[in-house]
């Protein structure tokens, strides 16, 4: 596999398979490497292989060749393999031959008629090898393959300790959108072929694929050349980082300024900026309301201030506005609205920077400043606010934003992220479970993680922070915002294998930030946790 980790629709991957052809490498070909990537990770996982009874639910498509050839290899290495047909197989059958010729035993579901063979195997097995539907059209499930699903999902409920394995997807499940059958077979861990699918990151799937691994199947180079969507991996992001020369001063990596505060939110500056800070920013300024600099400065005695004028305490003059530009002049990034709050004063202020007519640095919007835009009642409010800027919206902000429910947001979140970045002209970070960065050519990147200990106040403005920090070290936007989320999330599980999913707090990320940017400057290739 490449560094860059393809994002695909099944229709796309029908595609690369076509190209893949047609770049010398045969669909037959890529089955017999499927099958051996399959079966070598089964090797991995449950060695020594010698007598381990091992159940194949072969279907009669691609998906089931795969796990036909899986059966083969296993069968060589000593393991016990039966396949069960769950529906008639095309005739001839080439791979179905191979398996029957290698002495691996084949049952046919249209010769099981109460299924009672399949209970036997299912008792027997240590683990199951789901390859009886894979990405193609999704239909309802009808009998017998409803009854072989749930014969095998109450062998797992008796039996705990039974592993179920999904090739591709669990049978029923719907690669394109997460969606799933009724009858579909919860997986412990899904291989998938090629490349992800973007339903293994719809929300509702996360219950069905287990755990989530991306197999090689030896695609030719150049085979998704055009496939703009990307899964967040260690080497693209160690890729991005930014080089931290020897001979350096604190002026060799930028200055941030981080506008932000209020009375009721001053947690929000200390977070964000010391975030940009941790995650290498040379210098950075808090610019807050003067009646809450004090207690800041407590918290966070690292970086210089910029008091601003207020129109009652907490609030920010919009007449500070100039100050501000002015002293942007000497920045190299600027984040605004981390904790600002939303008296009206404060949204003017907001407004006044977003809209100047000076070249601002490279910048990031969150949280109050979003709201000062969404609430701005122009209605295409992006042609106010014309400057390059990153925002980082939760789907809440992001349905304000976007004029539209929070459950559409959530039913789409790259479709609207992507449509969203190209009118706005903006780079799109769509927080949340596999959070999503958009950019206005079309590209995204997608996280693969999901921590539920991020769901806690605060985490936003640490990731905020990260990606200006990285934006004043001269990181492009373009990266500088998939780069950010994935030291933020890799943070993330630093600290949730140590404090668990519950009781997180942002502030536990802080320290955590140079410890993912350390692992991650590791020369290894492999996963940096």
């Amino acid at each position: 596999m490449t560094d860059t980790l393809k994002l695909v629709t099944p229709d796309q991957m029908r595609r690369i398979e076509d190209r893949s052809e047609a770049l010398g490498v045969s669909k037959a070909a890529l089955m017999q490497n499927a099958g051996l990537a399959i079966a070598r990770r089964i090797r991995q996982l449950h060695a020594p292989l010698y007598g381990v009874p091992i159940l194949i639910l072969a279907g009669p498509g691609n998906n089931g060749g795969d796990g036909i050839v899986a059966a083969r290899w296993l069968q060589r290495w000593q393991a016990r393999p039966v396949v069960y047909i769950c529906r008639d197989r095309p005739d001839p059958d080439p791979i179905l031959d191979a398996a029957r010729a290698a002495n691996v035993p084949t049952i046919a579901a249209s010769a099981d008629p109460n299924l009672s063979e399949l209970a036997a195997l299912l008792d027997r097995a240590q683990l199951v090898i789901d390859a009886a539907l894979g990405i193609g059209r999704i239909r309802p499930i009808q009998s017998p393959l409803r009854d072989i699903l749930a014969a095998a999902a109450a062998a797992k409920a008796a039996r705990p300790e039974l592993r179920i394995l999904a090739i591709d997807v669990p049978s029923g499940m719907n690669a394109a959108d997460g969606s799933s059958d009724p009858a579909c077979l919860p997986a412990d861990l899904t291989l998938s072929m090629g490349y992800p699918k973007i339903g293994h990151y719809a929300y509702a799937a996360a219950p069905l694929i287990g755990a989530l691994e991306t197999t090689d199947i030896g695609l030719p180079p150049g085979a998704a050349r055009d496939i703009p969507l990307s899964v967040m991996t260690a080497a693209a992001a160690r890729a991005r980082l930014p080089a931290r020369p020897a001979a350096s001063h604190k002026g060799s990596f930028g200055r941030t300024l981080a506008i932000a505060g209020s009375l009721n939110y001053i947690g929000a500056a200390h977070l964000s900026a010391t975030a940009a800070a941790r995650v290498g920013s040379g210098l950075v300024t808090i610019a807050t309301p003067a009646a809450i600099q004090a207690p800041i400065a407590a918290k966070s005695p690292e970086p210089t201030y910029l008091p601003l004028p207020e129109t009652a305490p907490g609030v920010i003059s919009p007449d500070a506005a100039d100050a501000v530009l002015s002293e942007l002049a000497a920045c190299d990034s600027l984040l605004i609205g981390c904790g600002m709050g939303q008296a009206t004063n404060t949204r003017i202020f907001i407004r006044r920077i977003l809209a100047t007519r000076r070249t601002l640095p490279p910048t990031v919007i969150d949280a109050d400043g979003l709201n000062a835009i969404a609430r701005t009642r122009i209605p295409r409010w992006w042609e106010e606010f014309r400057q390059p800027a990153i925002l980082t919206p939760h789907p809440g902000e992001m349905a304000r934003l976007a004029a539209k429910p929070v459950p559409e947001v959530q039913s789409d979140r790259i479709g609207i992220a992507l449509a969203s970045a190209a009118l706005w002209n903006k780079i799109v970070v769509l927080k949340g479970a596999y959070t999503i960065v958009a950019h206005p050519d079309g590209a995204a990147q997608l996280c693969p993680f999901a921590n539920p200990g991020l769901a806690s106040a605060g985490t936003g403005d640490v990731l905020a922070g990260c990606i200006t920090g990285l934006l004043s070290q001269g990181v492009p936007p373009q990266d500088a915002a998939p780069l950010g989320v994935y030291l933020h999330a890799l943070a993330g599980e630093r600290a949730r294998r140590s404090l668990g999913d519950a009781g997180m707090l942002a502030s536990d990320l802080l320290p955590e930030l140079p410890r993912a940017l350390k692992s991650l400057r590791r020369e290894h290739p492999g996963n940096p946790l």
